[in-house]
């Protein structure tokens, strides 16, 4: 196993392990560290009355029976909250062109999707909110929505926002090549149209939100269920006109976020405002209803593309076409526009043609936002590339494991720039594609499939590969003028007992970022595990940074502790050295004792060099200035992002008389640089299927055609279970970044980004006898029926 500079192989070493924390949980057992789970003094709650129309005026808001309501505190509506919040706008400057209209906290003049904001109303409870909400009387005067894509690129259609001349909110076109001669000089062309649904992250622990203003002091205090504390510490100083020392973001344990918790979201800003105005602490937790109508969407893209193949089976060139729809907004302050800028990216990012054209357009609708969620743009760049490979493939009359193997970026091409201008550090296509060829049992499943066809048993076969964007430098939003960190810091500090702190800008998800920083402390600094305290999730005590968002808790954050903890490594070290009247460099760390390095005999412990230093640094040599806290901020440079790639292979079973569609296996073949910590790479990576398996046959939100959500709730919208999901076997290989010491790069959406395109292509091979293929997902029965030209 590789390893990186400075990790020794000793005896406590903690890094490639497989370790969890020993109070693991707090997160299972529920110990107040939730959002939703606090509760203050003179706590009030708030609820929301929203739109039941995708587009309408609001001709008049009458609140005074819902005010004159027993229990109720404050009725406020849009203009109330438009007077103390600034607006903000969802753009970024290196998108040139990029338009979205100035959102408010509360609907103001008109809505824009159903379940849109409109009147708050703050009560003593919940439920008495609940109650008083229903006595507001609202008149609308419905406008025609706009709800299908190519709808909203009609010029004739009406305009979401007035003060726009289309509903076009951004487009982009790349070029590189000579795409019409690839394409005059192929020998096979293959063109389809592929469509994705848009679906929800549905997560464990809804959005939730407490604002504590003290008017007295000019203090905000935020519970909030969000991945970036310091990204809307940021936020509500600004459009609250705050000072931002006063503003302090709280984010405990948070229960699932996959991105969907790292936008701005309406009622979250309201939640500031209404304390700001009742003087109290405000609480709003969205109960699953809401969630759906109110937490971001993504997915929602129509792709036409097409590849160029020569005879011998060598990729000439792509082109591609995507139109994807975001809303009537684009998300605040990351965008709607990131997902189709990075699908119409990573299309063909595993092979080496050098032809190919894009054009992206991203269109306004009376729809819920969307924007980025596990695996932001992946999983569609994935399955239109492996799609188009797949088919050129069977049209040759190659296998697909051989057709790939033609066309990858090899390890003699690094470091390699694809045509879209995204720059590969070092990959490993080959070696995952041999690892997966092996571990799936490649041709006993062909050998398989052969004999059942003859018996009417369809299986299929699909593999995809796929690279994925991990460790963003600030090349990626601050080039646009965002204010979202791309650095994390890291303090670390040995206690008077001993044991050691670390208080980091990376938060803990259940993804275990706590579990791998204390490896990485703990290694450094030559401690049992245990000894390790990790504190993250507050602006107040922990040092600014980016914290968790794509992928980047290992390689940035874990890369800032390793930092921090050789930091301290050496101070420890110096200030012993000095004790005994010796050389730091004659010592190592071990076991939480300073041995000798060339005996390893024991000479002096760490509790006791903290002693010395807390509480006798009278007796330590004049000139030293022992510190025993270090801190280390990391930003990653040189390239844009650190890029993990993999392939997976999907083996499904197909009843072509129901249009049912049988997951048997999964399996997986990915490169995230160094290893932390095995089982939770592993486990990261099953989720990520499972979330992309899910994408692939169950989840999508289905709109009428007047913008109505049909399906939103648990009981109409299909997350994938236990019970549907296969055995999913992992393999890994190890190509460590050299943009740091640590290696690591990141795994978190690995799992999602190729496992829709390898479950598309297996169920096209299930079908092929058939001459029938199917390039819409989610595949539904009603959908695989139709392809097998079933009524």
């Amino acid at each position: 196993m590789n390893k990186p500079l400075g990790t020794l192989d000793r005896p406590n070493s903690y890094i490639g392990r497989s370790v969890t924390r020993p109070n693991a949980r707090r997160l299972l057992a529920g110990k107040g560290r939730y959002a939703a789970d606090i509760t203050l003094p003179r706590m009030l709650h708030v609820a929301f009355v929203r739109s039941p129309y995708a587009h309408a005026e609001l001709a008049s808001i009458d609140i005074r029976a819902a005010k004159a309501m027993p229990g109720v505190h404050l009725v406020a509506t849009g203009e109330d909250l438009a007077k103390l919040c600034k607006p903000w706008v969802g753009t970024l400057d290196h998108f040139r062109g990029m338009k979205s209209p100035p959102q408010l906290p509360l609907a103001v003049g008109k809505v824009v999707w159903a379940g849109q904001a409109v009147v708050a109303v703050v009560a003593q409870t919940r439920a008495l909110a609940e109650d008083a909400a229903e006595l507001v009387d609202i008149a609308y005067h419905e406008l025609a929505a706009i709800t299908d894509i190519d709808a909203a690129r009609d010029p004739q259609s009406p305009r979401i926002n007035a003060e726009f001349d289309d509903n076009t909110a951004f487009r982009l076109t790349l070029e590189s090549g000579d795409v019409d001669t690839a394409f005059s000089n192929a020998a096979v062309t293959i063109e389809e149209t592929l469509h994705f649904g848009r679906h929800t992250p549905v997560t464990l622990e809804p959005r939730s939100i407490i604002a504590d203003y003290n008017a007295s002091e000019e203090q905000l205090t935020v519970h909030h269920s969000t991945q970036t504390p310091y990204q809307f510490q940021d936020l509500y100083s600004r459009h609250y006109g705050l000072r931002e020392s006063r503003v302090r973001v709280i984010a405990p344990d948070i229960g699932g976020s996959f991105g969907m918790k790292l936008h701005v979201y309406h009622e979250d800003m309201a939640v500031i405002g209404l304390s700001i105005l009742a003087g109290r602490p405000v609480k709003f937790v969205a109960d699953r209803l809401e969630s759906f109508v109110s937490d971001i969407h993504a997915r929602d893209h129509r792709v036409k593309a097409s590849i160029a193949v020569d005879a011998s089976g060598h990729i000439l060139g792509m082109q591609v076409d995507d139109v994807t729809a975001v809303g009537a907004f684009s998300t605040y302050p990351r965008t709607s526009v990131v997902e189709g800028n990075q699908v119409i990216r990573l299309i063909g990012a595993p092979y080496t043609f050098r032809n190919y054209r894009a054009d992206l357009s991203v269109v306004f609708q009376n729809k819920v936002q969307t924007s980025q969620y596990r695996a932001v743009g992946h999983p569609v760049a994935c399955a239109v590339t492996e799609s188009l490979v797949d088919r050129a493939a069977r049209k040759i009359g190659l296998d697909p494991f051989e057709f790939r193997r033609r066309n990858i970026i090899t390890q003699d091409m690094y470091p390699y720039t694809s045509p879209t201008g995204y720059r590969f550090e070092r990959l490993s296509h080959e070696a995952c594609l041999e690892k997966l060829h092996a571990l799936m049992d490649y041709r006993g499943l062909v050998a398989e499939q052969k004999a059942l066809r003859r018996k009417g048993i369809h299986r299929g076969i699909g593999i995809a590969m796929f690279v994925e964007i991990t460790n963003p430098s600030p090349a990626f939003y601050g080039v646009g003028g965002a204010r979202i960190s791309a650095q994390d810091g890291a303090i670390v500090k040995l206690t008077p007992s001993g044991e050691v702190q670390c208080l980091i800008s990376v938060g803990e998800h259940g993804q275990g970022t706590e579990t791998i920083v204390a490896q990485i402390v703990a290694e450094q600094l030559g401690v049992e595990y245990d000894c390790v305290r990790v504190i993250t999730g507050d602006t107040d005590t922990t040092p600014q940074g980016g914290a968790n968002w794509a992928c980047r808790g290992a390689g940035i954050g874990g890369e800032t502790a390793f930092q921090a903890a050789r930091i301290l490594r050496r101070n420890v070290l110096t200030v012993a050295a000095a004790i005994m009247q010796a050389q730091a460099e004659d010592f190592d760390i071990q076991n939480g004792q300073i041995v000798h390095k060339a005996t390893g005999a024991p000479r002096i412990s760490l509790s006791e060099v903290a002693r010395i230093v807390y509480y006798r640094s009278d007796t330590l040599p004049a000139g030293l200035n022992p510190q025993l806290t270090a801190a280390h901020h990391f930003s990653p440079g040189g390239y844009p992002f650190a890029f993990t790639n993999g392939v997976q292979g999907c083996h499904v079973e197909v009843d072509v008389e129901t249009g049912f569609t049988k997951v048997l296996g999964v399996w997986v073949a990915e490169d995230c640089g160094r290893i932390i910590n095995p089982m939770l790479v592993d486990e990261q990576v099953r989720g990520g299927v499972v979330q992309g398996l899910g994408a692939a046959f169950f989840e999508e939100c289905c709109y009428s055609e007047s913008g109505q959500l049909e399906n939103g709730s648990m009981m109409d919208y299909l997350a994938p279970m236990a019970c549907e999901m296969p055995d999913i076997k992992i393999a890994h290989i190890e190509t460590p970044t050299r943009d740091t010491e640590l290696g690591a790069k990141g795994c978190g959406e690995a799992g999602t980004a190729a496992a829709s395109a390898a479950a598309l292509n297996a169920v096209n091979d299930a079908i092929a006898p058939f001459n029938a293929s199917i390039s819409q997902i989610p595949i539904t029965p009603q959908r695989l029926l139709r392809a097998l030209g079933h009524a």
